[in-house]
């Protein structure tokens, strides 16, 4: 129970798979989904986003946040390893004829070099699902998408809040500051199913750290709430963490 337990290991492999496959448009009924224009409005303005720029939508699941950026004349193109996030994506941006394009693919497959004017990784989408083990070299990756002066922002949940608001089911690894849960989750169809979860969480120092080591400036680390944006310190009542940095 709590962070005194072993808690279960995540399987090799993409883990979120099968959830995303059960899921499918059943994503975007989570109430953390329906905050997606406010998240947006306030990156547009903190990251500087004009139309016209190009913008990097790291693990964007079904593409919120990529079309949202499109209908504001920003260049969005969207990344994920589930081929179902990913055609469920397509199919909205040809549903509102989008300009916002999606592909299949691995973040720790990501080779792009000085392309965008900024990356998005938001939502635990491809940063903080991974076991704890690979984050320094994501970050790297993220920022080598940058074209110089190019902005991030990614967000990732709070070790504070984890360990603060444990459940009585949850394992937090102290190790890794993994936190793994049991969550039942709904289909598209109604239907219910257990999912194991392991979510990575941070300090705002160790995003810090990660960044500056990943060749970065940071601009600051903000504590937000899942479609509640705002230039706010962290905090132990605040889930995530919200890093914006610069490629200098």
């Amino acid at each position: 129970m709590g962070s005194e337990a072993q808690p279960p290991v995540p399987p090799p492999g993409g883990w979120f798979d099968p959830l995303a496959d059960f899921l499918g448009p059943a994503y975007l009924k989570n109430a953390f989904a329906k905050g997606t224009r406010h998240e947006v409005d306030f990156l547009v303005e903190a990251l500087g986003l004009t139309p016209g720029m190009r913008v990097l939508d790291i693990g964007c699941g079904p593409g919120r946040h990529s079309l949202e950026f499109a209908r504001r004349g920003i260049l969005a193109h969207g990344i994920d390893r589930s081929e179902t996030f990913i055609e469920l994506a397509r199919t909205a941006a040809r549903g509102e004829r989008s300009s916002a394009t999606f592909a299949v693919l691995d973040v720790r497959d990501l080779d792009v070099e000085a392309g965008f004017d900024a990356c998005v990784c938001l939502c635990q989408g491809g940063f903080g699902l991974l076991g704890g083990n690979e984050d320094p070299a994501l970050l790297a990756r993220f920022g080598r998408a940058l074209r110089h002066g190019g902005r991030l922002a990614l967000s990732a949940f709070s070790s504070y809040f984890a360990v603060r608001w444990i459940e009585a089911n949850d394992h937090f690894d102290v190790d890794t500051g993994v936190n793994h849960e049991v969550a039942t989750l709904r289909g598209a169809d109604g239907s219910e199913a257990e999912f194991d979860l392991w979510t990575t969480c941070f300090t705002a120092r160790e995003l810090r750290l990660l960044a500056a080591a990943a060749g970065l400036t940071v601009d600051g680390v903000h504590g937000v709430t899942p479609g509640d944006y705002a230039p706010r310190p962290p905090a132990f009542d605040r889930p995530e963490l919200l890093l914006l940095a610069t490629r200098p």
